[in-house]
């Protein structure tokens, strides 16, 4: 898989819950190895950003299947964890607003409400339980991916907030946008 296999809004899969795995078969690892390399090319073509997570629903295979980076600040590691049937079981802490981008939105960012702490469980790939405890920037990549096993996208998270939205620029700065004039009328966000 490339970049290309990257669905984006609004191709209506996005809003669709995923189906839970029940046996890892040689199909999901390939998809896994699929998902991980179409993020690296995702990530190859973008001057300022960093693949850092994908959902299998972002290249349109409808299972509850996450990827997220080993490591967030060294792009020359690309490896990454797999969190099968990932299911946060609490949330804890104060709900911080930060930005977010997502490979399925492009060029669009939001500052969107996350809590500070979750924990979770999924499978390994081997299929082994893991519990996880997060905080930070793990805990909001955690709460983005899971959203996308359900149907959820970031821009759901600030529809009623005029003021979250920003565009990535060239030069990797983020620019507010005019939630009238460049967000309201979008349909490929709101399908």
């Amino acid at each position: 898989m490339t970049r290309k296999d990257i669905i984006v809004l609004p191709n209506p899969s996005l809003r669709q819950r995923s189906k839970k795995v029940g046996i890892i078969s040689d199909d999901v690892l390939s998809l896994i190895s699929n998902m991980q390399k179409a993020t690296l090319d995702w990530e190859d073509s973008r001057n300022h950003e960093v693949g850092v997570a994908l959902a299998a629903v972002q290249v349109n295979a409808l299972l509850r299947v996450v990827i997220i980076r080993d490591n967030f600040d060294d792009k020359n590691n690309r490896n990454f964890g797999v969190f099968i049937n990932p299911q946060i079981i609490k949330k804890e802490g104060s709900i911080v607003f930060d930005y977010e981008g997502c490979l399925s939105i492009k060029d669009i960012y939001g500052k969107v409400p996350r809590y500070e702490k979750i924990k979770i469980k999924a499978l390994d790939i081997t299929g082994k339980p893991i519990r996880l405890t997060a905080t930070g920037f793990l805990a909001r990549v955690l709460q983005h991916e899971i959203d996308h096993t359900n149907g959820i996208v970031l821009v759901d998270h600030i529809k009623n907030d005029h003021d979250a939205f920003y565009r990535l620029e060239d030069d990797g700065s983020l620019i507010k946008l005019d939630f009238e004039k460049d967000i309201k009328n979008n349909k490929n966000l709101w399908s």
